[in-house]
């Protein structure tokens, strides 16, 4: 196979978080992902410090004229805006003033998160107490309102950090149930009915359209078993996120295509809980394996490959975050001067 040119903001041989990271204090995140990760540091999310924190609250935040409050069976949307939303604001706020003290004068590639359309859609409760995923026009407003939250929320990265080139990274762990109709009714009996993938697409292309106008590049995550890999390169994404280990065979052709398109692979590949790491070449021997499968050259691994823990490290002690941080640097070192 041959492939196109894939270096990225980030350049070769980089690595990278997935987002979250144990604890509450933001100062203290900030200075970890930053002096860890000097390629492609990223904006922590802390979920510890409770709701508004989490990955859908953090999200929930940011859209525009659309609000949420958390009820016991999880966030709802309001007709205002309320102390949860408020509180997330806060804790957003926060975040981005600790990222702003530990990135003056960077010039690199810097990675901002928050939760995709169709997870939102998926996680995010209508006034009924059913999924907002089960009304079309729903989504359809959550999408429009995500992203206009999302235009404010890149311009303000933007006017903390002016020398950032910045990666978007949609979360959207729900994404392959969505797409088979695996997503449960607020009942519990049923499963809402699977989305169109031509639906699925448009969204997230629509999300590809807002990274673009910000000069933004676009990333989506997703550690869940069966990421659509086709669709997202169609949708026109940068990079697709996932956990290694959970790839099969089956999903080899179509990572073929995405990388021969040019689409990057953001390979989970460090465990995100805390246990022994292994030597940093024996990490990533799993990626260079898949290559030789593929037939890819070798030359193109660490244009290719951003080496990540497999999914968020909010559950890891703090020792194991910045051990398994580090840990990806020295992995992806390994791609960039021994590809073979």
């Amino acid at each position: 196979m041959s492939e196109k040119s894939n270096v990225r903001s980030w350049g070769a041989g980089a690595a990278t978080g997935v987002g979250s990271m144990p604890g509450g204090d933001a100062r203290e995140a900030a200075k970890t992902v930053t002096g860890s990760l000097e390629t492609l540091p990223h904006l922590p999310e802390l979920p510890a410090r409770g709701p508004g924190a989490d990955m859908i609250g953090r999200t929930a935040g940011m859209l525009v004229e659309v609000f949420a409050h958390l009820e016991p069976s999880g966030w709802r949307v309001s007709d205002r805006p309320g102390r949860d939303t408020r509180r997330a604001r806060s804790w957003l706020g926060e975040d981005l003033d600790a990222l702003e003290e530990f990135t003056q004068g960077h010039q690199g590639a810097l990675k901002v998160s928050a939760v995709g359309p169709w997870t939102l859609a998926a996680s995010l409760q209508l006034r009924g107490g059913e999924a907002a995923l089960a009304d079309p026009g729903a989504c359809r407003d959550l999408t429009a309102s995500l992203a206009e939250g999302l235009r404010g929320h890149l311009a303000e990265v933007r006017r903390r950090v002016p020398g950032a080139r910045i990666v978007l990274q949609l979360d959207e762990p729900s994404l392959p149930a969505v797409l088979r109709g695996q997503i449960r009714t607020a009942s519990g009996y049923r499963t809402h009915r699977a989305v169109d993938r031509a639906v699925v697409e448009g969204a997230l292309r629509d999300m590809a359209a807002v990274a673009t106008e910000a000069g933004a590049e676009l990333v989506v995550h997703s550690c869940a078993p069966g990421v659509p890999f086709a669709l997202l390169r169609r949708a026109g994404v940068t990079g697709v996120s996932f956990d290694f280990s959970l790839l099969t065979e089956r999903e080899d052709d179509a990572i073929g295509e995405a990388v021969e398109a040019g689409t990057t692979l953001f390979a989970g590949v460090v465990p995100g809980v805390d246990g022994p790491l292994s030597d940093p070449a024996g990490s990533v021997m799993g990626v260079r394996t898949l290559w030789r499968r593929l037939g890819l050259a070798p030359g193109s691994l660490s244009e290719s490959v951003v080496v990540t823990p497999s999914c968020g490290l909010a559950g890891a002690s703090p020792a194991y975050a910045r051990a398994a941080l580090a840990h990806c640097v020295r992995a992806a070192k390994s791609l960039a001067d021994n590809p073979e």
